[in-house]
């Protein structure tokens, strides 16, 4: 679960903490310090398990990112993205954004959102596919409580296969079809191998649920 403490997802950097320190870095500073933004990102999606992303209200700059690269994003009907990085006089294309946004929402959204930075609201999210769901957050513990509800299904069901399947859908964005075929039937080989496959025909054979390792 990936979450903001309070009444909000995140609002990006800080301006007294870190936008303002940054003008006194020189240009090796500056790298360092975009680096680590990018690491933050790449850590999220190295992640093995799925990563479920509760957003309230804001999630702007790093934080739209950080949502961005969550496996599954729940969002409240106030919430909305603001990739809003040409806001401030910064490249659209921040900490893996302009990888990422084009393979959820497609390039012709991808494209809009990053340049204008403009905010991106919950139902429009919904409809391209930026949102998983969006739930009525006239309750503010409503969000975070369907973004528990979907993470606890994923926790219950077959990690081997989910943690599988999420670095699949990683690796294939840059294969092609042919490449993506062949890394699937091997995957699925090493699935078919896993105690849970037997497991599962057991259960459904026994008329019970699957107890996954």
């Amino acid at each position: 679960m990936l979450q903001g403490e309070g009444k909000a997802f995140c609002s990006g950097g800080d301006v007294e903490d870190i936008i303002s320190r940054l003008f006194s870095r020189d240009a090796e500073g500056l790298l360092r310090f975009t680096r680590m933004t990018g690491e933050l990102i790449a850590s999220i999606r190295r992640c093995e398990l799925p990563v479920v992303s509760s957003i309230k209200r804001v999630a702007a700059g790093a934080g739209a990112v950080m949502a961005l690269a969550s496996d599954l994003r729940i969002m409240g009907t106030r919430s909305f993205f603001a990739f809003l990085f040409p806001k401030v006089g910064l490249c659209g294309a921040d900490m893996g954004a302009a990888w990422l946004l084009p393979r959820v929402v497609g390039l012709g959204h991808a494209t809009e959102i990053l340049m204008t930075g403009d905010r991106v609201p919950a139902q429009r999210c919904a409809a391209i596919g930026l949102a998983t769901a969006v739930v009525d957050d006239t309750d503010p513990d409503a969000v975070d409580a369907e973004a528990f509800a979907r993470a606890k299904v994923l926790a219950a069901g077959p990690h081997f296969a989910l943690r599988m399947t999420k670095a699949m859908l990683h690796k294939e964005l840059d294969m092609p079809f042919s490449g993506a075929i062949e890394a699937e039937a091997q995957a699925q080989t090493l699935c078919m191998q896993h105690p849970d496959f037997r497991e599962a025909n057991d259960a459904w054979r026994e008329k019970r649920d699957p107890v996954w390792r």
